[in-house]
């Protein structure tokens, strides 16, 4: 009996020394203001750079209250940062080239996270200076995902991410080995999907590198707390009233093989409310109604489709519309969510909107960003006119649309806004705590799910306000 207490006294103290030797605070480690250098990964317009610069005023208050000079805060809208340095790895040279020296830790945030510095600077000295750290909420898929090409599909916690909204930090250590890596070896990432998720796979690098280090004070839902979130992104409602439904024109891309199987879906969800809403399609079919749009289907991409749309929305029944809605037949989308969505945005620059992937971005000066087509692909009326404009054309009628439009609005030096409402996959390709604190507007694809149900489940309560019509109307 001794000899068992021994063994587990044994592992008790085994277990404590790792801890202290992973957390070690001492006097020495104190972090100050000036060893962090915060980003903040908003955009370039004009809502997301007001509230990146809420937020770095909030932390240079914080750190002027605390005594200390040398606080950095820098937007991702400002000119220090490349075309396409959202992806963060193309910045990691740069960081260590100007900051290496001078700073302990990056702090990486969003234009929504809510910071608490003085709390960051205490949770940040918990760990051992000089090591590499990779810090953030973590969160692991639930299922094999398409949006992460199946990785760990064999084992799915045991690859964890960080939540970017929560707040995520690297120490200097590992931008310097980062560094190095992309130097010698950089990856030949072909497209950028799901930044978060692509950042933490470099870093692990095939188990060889550093694994993210879950930290409980970088929060979700939760309010600031001493001791208990330090970094925390609420549920963010859209609180800028409603476009009005005679501003929005939705095209629905179609084709006769899927008029009845897919287009009833639409016409019971989105194109029930829509005012506006006309269904394109290879052939003409008067049930429906559909338009035919010029051009014959294509299997691939339907880049002539797109072209065909933008043009038409230029005919003289649609020209007075300030937004252009170009969405799948198998897109589930809420119109009154769509309207909350959309007064946030401005209207009289030009405006390209949707889920943001890009296409060699990274490493090589040809790549562009583009919005993701399956989740909806928006345009106001500035935009649409810009792109009319420049001439644009399709190379062959299937290339991808939604690559092509981003690949015309980068020739034209005009940044598409990314939206975190719009999404190119079905709910359960998202962890739930990713969700939780999206205004979702919609998501795509009817494979393995039942479309209303998911409409049901995630989109049908119209804007989550008492003030905007609800859909939840008998379907």
């Amino acid at each position: 009996m001794v000899e068992k207490y021994m063994k587990i006294f044994s592992c008790v103290v085994f277990l404590y020394t790792l801890c202290q030797n992973a957390f070690a605070k001492t006097d020495s480690n104190n972090v100050m203001p000036s060893d962090v250098l915060v980003i903040i990964r908003n955009m370039h317009f004009e809502r997301s750079i007001l509230k990146a610069q809420k937020i770095k005023d909030s932390i240079m208050q914080a750190a002027n209250a605390l005594d200390k000079t040398g606080m950095e805060v820098l937007m991702m809208h400002e000119d220090w940062f490349q075309y396409g340095s959202w992806t963060i790895l193309p910045i990691i040279n740069r960081i260590h080239k100007k900051y290496g020296s001078s700073k302990k830790w990056i702090y990486f945030c969003e234009d929504t996270t809510q910071v608490d510095l003085k709390g960051l600077l205490k949770v940040l000295g918990r760990f051992q200076e000089g090591k590499n750290w990779f810090l953030g909420h973590g969160l692991h898929d639930s299922e094999p995902s398409i949006i992460h090409h199946f990785a760990f599909h064999n084992d799915l916690k045991s690859f964890k991410f960080p939540d970017f909204d929560a707040g995520w930090a690297l120490s200097m250590p590992l931008v310097n080995e980062l560094k190095e890596r992309l130097e010698s070896n950089p990856p030949d990432y072909g497209f950028s999907i799901d930044v978060k998720h692509e950042v933490a796979k470099f870093i692990y690098n095939d188990g060889k590198g550093t694994r993210l280090t879950n930290v409980p004070q970088f929060c979700i839902n939760s309010a600031l707390k001493k001791d208990h979130c330090v970094s925390t992104v609420a549920k963010e409602i859209p609180d800028c009233g409603l476009v009005d439904e005679n501003e929005i024109f939705i095209a629905v891309k179609t084709c006769k093989k899927f008029h009845d199987e897919r287009v009833p879906v639409v016409k019971k969800t989105v194109g029930k409310h829509a005012k506006h809403i006309r269904y394109y399609s290879d052939v003409a079919d008067e049930s429906i109604p559909t338009e035919y749009i010029d051009v014959g289907n294509t299997e691939r991409g339907h880049c002539q489709k797109l072209h065909n749309i933008i043009k038409r929305s230029t005919d003289e029944e649609w020209r007075d519309k300030e937004w252009l809605v170009v969405i799948d037949d198998d897109t589930i989308m809420s119109y009154d969510r769509l309207r909350r969505h959309l007064a946030c945005y401005e209207s009289k620059k030009p405006v390209l909107l949707g889920e943001r992937y890009a296409y060699a971005l990274n490493f090589r000066k040809a790549g562009y960003e583009y919005p993701t087509g399956g989740g909806g692909m928006i345009m106001n009326r500035a935009a649409i006119n810009e792109l009319i404009k420049s001439g644009c054309k399709c190379y062959k009628a299937d290339e991808p649309d939604d690559m092509w439009l981003g690949n015309c609005f980068n020739r034209m030096q005009i940044p598409m806004v990314h939206s975190n409402s719009l999404h190119q996959a079905r709910p359960s390709q998202y962890t739930k705590e990713f969700l939780s604190h999206r205004f979702l507007v919609s998501f795509h694809k009817h494979h393995m799910v039942d479309p209303m149900q998911v409409y049901q489940d995630y989109l049908q309560a119209g804007g989550e306000d008492p003030n905007v019509q609800s859909e939840k109307e008998e379907l």
